[in-house]
């Protein structure tokens, strides 16, 4: 069972006051018809429960008190509860691709490989803590769904894997990375453990600054041949 976090009745009244528009990290567009403003004001709603409850505790009754609406009604815009799972599942996984691939893109061309790592490792740790619940709600539960959810979970966490797979080659081809790790391996424990930092990390006993420097060092000290440089100088 997922914790009560100390922020959720805060972000409960944020949705309902309408302070809370995650679907997208872009600017939501002016010209949204009534209705499409209300299924994301769902979605929102779905997002935060499911962050929290959990997939087995999160309930249609609580989301709709949240989104403003009967439960019924949500069945208008979303068939059956796993299909507004899925789609915060879904919008979770690829929200987060997208942005750290408009972090990278923002950089300079003069920026290392390195360097490109350490940027995404920080907008990751970004979004996943603080910048979208959806992130949160997708990775705490992708464990939790049924297969059919994570099926298509899935197919948006490879395209992001992918994404981390080249940063690594890069880093290998530049001559940055160490020799002897194993791409993949490296790829899924710099992942998971990043991702597991939504689990235990509480900002009243650590900034998010403080966990976000942590988290850079750790993974640039452990992949890069400089790293392992210091050690054997050490």
């Amino acid at each position: 069972m997922l914790p009560v976090t100390a922020h959720y009745d805060q972000r409960m009244a944020s949705i309902k006051s309408g302070l809370v528009n995650s679907v997208s990290l872009r600017d939501r567009s002016e010209g949204e018809s009534k209705s499409e403003q209300t299924r994301l004001r769902i979605l929102d709603a779905a997002a935060h429960v499911l962050s929290v409850r959990g997939y087995a505790r999160t309930r249609l009754t609580e989301i709709a008190d949240i989104a403003g609406l009967q439960a019924p009604a949500i069945y208008y815009y979303f068939p059956s509860r796993d299909a507004l799972v899925g789609e915060v599942m879904h919008l979770g996984i690829s929200l987060t691709r997208e942005h750290v691939a408009d972090m990278l893109a923002a950089l300079p061309a003069t920026a290392s490989a390195t360097e490109r790592i350490g940027a995404a490792v920080e907008s990751h740790m970004r979004l996943v803590l603080d910048l979208s619940v959806y992130a949160t709600a997708s990775i705490r539960n992708a464990g939790q769904v049924p297969d059919d959810i994570r099926a298509r979970r899935e197919v948006e966490e490879k395209l992001y894997g992918e994404l981390w797979n080249q940063l690594l080659k890069d880093a290998r081809e530049e001559g940055s990375l160490r020799p002897e790790l194993d791409l993949r391996a490296s790829r899924m424990l710099v992942l998971g453990a990043m991702n597991w930092a939504a689990e235990w990390w509480n900002p009243k006993l650590g900034s998010l600054d403080s966990v976000v420097m942590t988290a850079r060092a750790l993974v640039l000290h452990g992949l890069s041949c400089e790293g392992d440089e210091e050690s054997n100088d050490g």
